[in-house]
């Protein structure tokens, strides 16, 4: 059994709440965005899913987005977390610990407490 499906498949389902939590600590562009992913151990996250993702967020009102002009380069784009963004990660950092500590404890076999 090949891990390297499910693991993109889980990826899938983190990665919004991921890149919220990298965008917590100030603002930033999305290279550097997918360099601090792949330096966390998410590995290679290309363009063609970060960028979009970053644009669910800006329609979503939870980052906003500024140009800035590049030093001997051209201008990026950088994403900043509002307040709804910030909201969002909070919830959606409560809401990942109660699904993984689900998730851990039917694999482990440990009953889980009713809600």
């Amino acid at each position: 059994m090949s891990t390297t499906p499910a693991r993109s498949e889980w990826l899938r389902g983190a990665l919004e709440l991921c890149v919220l939590r990298t965008l917590s600590h100030g603002p930033t562009y999305g290279y550097a965005i997918a360099a601090q992913l792949a330096e966390a151990g998410f590995g290679d996250i290309k363009g063609g899913t970060l960028y979009p993702l970053l644009g669910r967020l800006e329609k979503n009102a939870l980052v906003t987005v500024e140009w800035r002009a590049g030093e001997g380069g051209p201008g990026r784009k950088y994403f900043a977390l509002t307040d709804e963004g910030r909201a969002a990660l909070d919830q959606g950092t409560a809401q990942w610990h109660a699904f993984a500590a689900t998730v851990a404890a039917h694999l482990t076999g440990t009953p889980v407490p009713s809600r």
